[in-house]
């Protein structure tokens, strides 16, 4: 069952949502050559704990961080700890916070310093395929058209959609239905309803799409070691159309 939120209930989520923006971008000053994701993960914790919020991620299912620091060709899932960023590395910031009982949840892939070419192709085109995805949280679309507008975009650019992990629905639980995959086809799967929040996040490989899990029983790597992106929105269905409430990208 896909649970619907009433107004009152997707401003709760907003809210949860503006301290995960902040955070975000807290981090995003923070990333530079030197700086390991176990100093991440402590200034993560520090700040939606100033904010009045838990991090969502610490402790669900054993997970040890606050928030999950993967680099390079590590997509999603990583455990925060001694990894000291370098120039031209890439990372993926995942953030969940519990405001009030709501949670909001959000990625970012970010360049430490400069980075090559076809890594920074990969991160623009991931994002974009986000904000056309983000797009189609339209009361009357379908679920589907979420996955097509991913998987084309991502497609038509030479890269590879990961396609054994998948968005979800998000409201008092991180997780709930439904699954959100990053492929599909247009005009299928469950119809869209105002009041739906889904958390949409592309994640997507440079090389082929497979993928294995390392031995920490967390991580999450590229099969072929090739450098991946991951970028996430909570958005809401409204009657005015899509509303990002993890607005991390915006001023």
């Amino acid at each position: 069952m896909i649970i619907r939120k009433t107004d009152d209930q997707i401003e709760k989520m907003a809210a949860a949502g503006a301290v995960h923006a902040r955070c975000m971008k807290m981090l995003t000053s923070k990333v530079r050559p030197g700086v390991t994701t176990a100093d991440l993960d402590e200034a993560a914790e520090k700040f939606i704990r100033s904010q009045g919020g838990v991090p969502t991620f610490k402790g669900f299912r054993g997970f040890p961080g606050s928030i999950c620091a993967s680099p390079n060709s590590m997509v999603v899932h990583g455990i925060p700890g001694p990894y000291t960023l370098e120039k031209g590395d890439i990372i993926s910031i995942d953030i969940g916070v519990t405001l009030d009982g709501w949670v909001a949840d959000g990625a970012s892939t970010i360049p430490v310093g400069p980075i090559d070419e076809t890594t920074q192709k990969l991160l623009t085109v991931t994002k974009e395929s986000l904000d056309l995805a983000a797009a189609q949280m339209v009361p009357g679309n379908r679920v589907g058209d979420i996955g097509h507008a991913v998987q084309s975009h991502v497609e038509a650019n030479g890269f590879s959609i990961i396609r054994t992990l998948v968005g979800h629905g998000v409201g008092q639980d991180m997780h709930e239905e439904p699954q959100i995959p990053n492929y599909g086809t247009a005009g299928r799967g469950p119809e869209i309803e105002e009041g739906m929040v889904f958390a949409i996040e592309p994640m997507v490989n440079v090389g082929g799409p497979h993928v294995y899990m390392d031995d920490d029983g967390w991580s999450v790597y590229s099969e072929d070691g090739s450098m991946a992106a991951h970028f996430e929105y909570t958005v809401a269905a409204t009657a005015d159309g899509p509303r990002i409430l993890t607005p991390w990208d915006r001023d």
